[in-house]
């Protein structure tokens, strides 16, 4: 296993790009566990037998998990910058940035909304983000260039062939963030079939692509096809990629037993 990994990996220049990724699944994984557990807590669903956690409060603030991972990101990019030290603590300042990036992206939705949405429907934007930041991770680790090309490309290609196959990928992801497909455009810059794909392919109808050139029966076969069925799907894979539930889904609370109202006396008549 060593020396696969010293001729694979540490050879090759990936080792740090490994452990990013080690680093983003593992704390991502275990953040969603934890914010489940808080989540069952506070709807009263309660594993019995299981440890009870709770959110972090300073000063009656809650402390978001962002917070953790930003400092996380700034401390490890200052070690690495400064010092650039050789393995293993290159490795280890890889997983902490790994572990900082996905406490910050589990909570991308809050930032782009400015409120707390972690359990509500916009909150989904967070497993948007993760699965982004998950592919390009995977990407850049099996040797793909963020931008589709690299310098092994432009030394044995030549730089005007690698510069018109890179603008070509350009205008591909250009044409995928037009449609309304910003996933498969921005994984389209290292994976560059995606963008290829998602530019042959339908406009969502509420994009510009869509709105600005589709005829009236184009655009109707675009909303039939981005339909409820669609969503429904897209909506499966988050959830999965979640931990396999529905996270603001929140169970109707319990009705409360009507309280016997107490016997009063009745008044007492003056006359008697």
């Amino acid at each position: 296993m060593g020396g696969w990994y010293q001729t694979h990996i540490a050879g090759t220049g990936r080792s740090a790009a490994l452990w990013v990724l080690i680093g983003f699944l593992l704390t991502y994984g275990v953040a969603r566990w934890i914010t489940r557990r808080i989540r069952a807590r506070a709807t009263g669903q309660v594993d019995h037998g299981k440890p009870v956690l709770h959110d972090l409060q300073l000063g009656g603030v809650h402390i978001h998990h962002q917070i953790w991972g930003m400092l996380l990101v700034l401390l490890t990019g200052l070690l690495e910058f400064r010092f650039n030290p050789a393995s293993p603590w290159q490795e280890v300042l890889a997983a902490l940035f790994g572990a900082g990036a996905a406490l910050m992206l589990d909570e991308f939705a809050l930032s782009l909304y400015l409120k707390d949405v972690y359990w509500t429907k916009d909150g989904r934007k967070s497993i948007d983000a993760v699965m982004i930041a998950a592919v390009a991770g995977l990407a850049l680790l099996l040797g793909t260039s963020p931008i589709g090309v690299d310098a092994q490309e432009v030394h044995t290609e030549g730089l005007t062939a690698v510069s018109i196959t890179l603008a070509i990928n350009l205008v591909f992801t250009m044409i995928c963030l037009l449609k309304g497909k910003l996933v498969t455009g921005l994984l389209g810059l290292p994976i560059p079939l995606l963008a290829l794909i998602g530019a042959t392919r339908l406009a969502k109808p509420s994009s510009f692509w869509a709105r600005r050139w589709y005829s009236t029966p184009k655009l109707t076969k675009a909303q039939t096809r981005f339909g409820p069925h669609y969503q429904a799907r897209r909506d499966r894979l988050r959830d999965a990629f979640s931990g396999g539930r529905k996270p603001w889904t929140t169970p109707p609370p319990t009705p409360n037993k009507p309280t016997k109202e107490p016997k009063t006396e009745p008044p007492e008549n003056p006359d008697h």
